[in-house]
């Protein structure tokens, strides 16, 4: 049975493309949509916002083990990276692998003062998660389809390079949960899970 059919009968996410010729196979290929990669983001900040708060006072500088991160250098990470990658997407960095790229990178991190308040520092990482958003949301598809190099080398699209900075994100959001269940605290995401029990 062929599977092709009109574009126009198709909700707007899916392409259809025709296999080789004679062959009724078709592929169909998924976009993904900015808005809701963008929106993905913001929400998971916002629960990295919530986690700050969230720590018990004075635990901002526990860690889990002595070879890991603490608590605050987590929140600081995310937040660094997120802008400055952010940043190296919008200025037209194709290249991270070049030797100077996180020397670039730190172009973006904003200016905090070695002791912030756990407050502030919740602020701090919404109001940079707004900004960058808004920035890329302005951007065509055809910004998010130009190719570049990731850290290891490996050639990807910016739109990948967006997805693999929510991963890398989302790993360290983990981490912080993490934490907070060690010091006796449900995560932002398990209590609106329980919420609607």
């Amino acid at each position: 049975m062929c599977l092709a059919a009109p574009h126009a009968t198709l909700p707007q996410a899916f392409r259809i493309v025709p296999a080789a010729s004679g062959s009724d196979v078709v592929r169909m290929k998924l976009m993904v949509r900015i808005d809701h990669v963008l929106e993905s983001w913001k929400a998971m900040r916002a629960d990295v916002a919530q986690a700050v708060l969230d720590m018990p006072q004075g635990q901002m500088q526990f860690r889990a083990s002595p070879d890991l991160m603490t608590f605050e250098e987590l929140a600081r990470h995310i937040l660094f990276a997120g802008r400055g990658l952010a940043g190296m997407l919008l200025n037209g960095e194709n290249d991270l692998t070049a030797p100077d790229a996180r020397e670039k990178m730190k172009r973006y991190f904003p200016a905090l003062p070695e002791t912030l308040a756990p407050a502030d520092l919740a602020s701090e990482l919404n109001k940079a998660v707004e900004a960058d958003c808004g920035a890329l949301a302005a951007q065509p598809e055809s910004f998010y389809a130009g190719m570049m190099k990731r850290f290891d080398g490996q050639p990807i699209t910016r739109l990948e390079m967006l997805l693999f900075t929510n991963e890398h994100e989302l790993t360290h959001r983990s981490q912080m949960f993490t934490y907070l269940r060690l010091q006796g605290v449900v995560p932002p995401t398990t209590r609106r899970k329980m919420a609607k029990k």
